[in-house]
């Protein structure tokens, strides 16, 4: 227990050095920022004037949790904060494309406020918008806590640093996972179990183009596992369940599994 006790001792000590706020500090600000956008959430409604005071309540409460890791900011944390809210039309915009999307792309969706109180995929989305706009400014890990948080809660791993275009659709959600260099572009829809991953896990490739990238106007199907940096899937194209892929397709492919196992591309 002593040589214990004196291990965790250096931890808390290290940990104290590297000062983050709490992980539910973190999630509670982007829940709420999402539910200012998105009254739907939770029914409240604000007036003009409220709206205009919570946003800068929003912008004090995320200064107030860099604060504490300042020198691990590339700009002061007023100043990072500032430029967060900057971003917050553009991820409002996005965000209601991507509701469109859903609803255009289930038809078991009866409105967009059914989408946006009750879709999983858009909830992760959202979690993932805001948590991007944190990652480009160069905020360290708090990005990643949100992703967390709306993985934990939806079963969908979006990394922070995914670059993904609007109108995009999530449908079920359940088990998606996309990487951190995944790349997808706009009008993309990828049905539970896809994975858009690595296909190595070899440390020294850290800073390269590991994950696939997604051209616009493609569906993947469930269970889809679409793998490597190199992998570009072509524009109008249509990735069936359970296809495994590591090689590039043409735009307007057909992908999908014949019945011998094998893989057809059309």
């Amino acid at each position: 227990m002593k040589k214990l006790l004196e291990q965790l001792k250096l931890r808390h000590a290290a940990a104290a050095a590297n000062a983050y706020p709490s992980s539910e500090q973190v999630w509670a600000f982007c829940r709420d920022l999402v539910n200012w956008l998105f009254p739907e959430h939770t029914g409240r409604v604000m007036s003009g004037a409220e709206l205009e005071l919570y946003a800068a309540q929003l912008e004090e409460r995320l200064k107030d949790l860099l604060t504490p890791m300042e020198g691990s900011l590339p700009q002061p944390p007023a100043a990072t904060a500032r430029l967060f809210m900057e971003q917050v039309p553009g991820i409002y915009s996005h965000l209601t494309k991507d509701a469109e999307a859903i609803l255009q792309g289930d038809p078991a969706a009866t409105c967009l406020y059914e989408v946006i109180r009750a879709y999983p995929g858009f909830y992760a989305i959202a979690a993932y918008r805001v948590a991007h706009g944190l990652h480009t400014l160069g905020v360290p890990l708090l990005p990643r806590v949100i992703t967390e948080f709306a993985h934990d809660r939806t079963g969908i791993d979006i990394h922070p640093a995914a670059r993904i275009a609007p109108y995009f659709c999530i449908d079920h959600g359940t088990g998606v996972v996309i990487g951190e260099t995944t790349v997808i572009g706009p009008h993309v829809k990828i049905y539970q179990g896809v994975t858009l991953g690595a296909l190595s896990i070899d440390k020294t490739m850290a800073m390269s183009k590991r994950h696939p990238t997604i051209e616009e106007h493609v569906v993947i199907y469930a269970g889809a596992t679409i793998l490597g940096g190199d992998t570009v899937i072509g524009h109008h194209s249509i990735i069936g369940g359970n296809v495994w892929l590591i090689k590039s397709t043409a735009p307007h492919s057909r992908i999908y599994y014949k019945a011998d196992g094998s893989i057809k591309m059309v």
